[in-house]
């Protein structure tokens, strides 16, 4: 079965349990616990976790100049070595 198809099939399923008023419904206490664990499972993975941070660091930068387009010398906010 393609995934498509499953996944038509799940979401069939969900609206119709929701309907029915049997579909489950998370607590806060239940929702913020799920977080948690896949929060801790996520960052297990050091490599994910590298890429992610990267990629952010890479975002955040939109906007600034680049490392060549700046004058020679320390990074900004760093003195010069004595």
């Amino acid at each position: 079965m393609s995934r498509e198809k499953q996944r038509e099939i799940a979401r069939r399923g969900g609206r119709a349990a929701h309907q029915k008023g049997t579909a489950h419904e998370f607590t806060r206490e239940e929702a913020r616990d799920a977080g948690r664990k896949g929060g801790e499972a996520v960052s297990r993975d050091r490599e994910h976790m590298s890429r992610i941070g990267r990629s952010g660091g890479i975002s955040s930068r939109s906007g600034r100049r680049t490392v060549e387009s700046r004058p020679p010398g320390p990074p900004p906010g760093q003195s010069p070595a004595s």
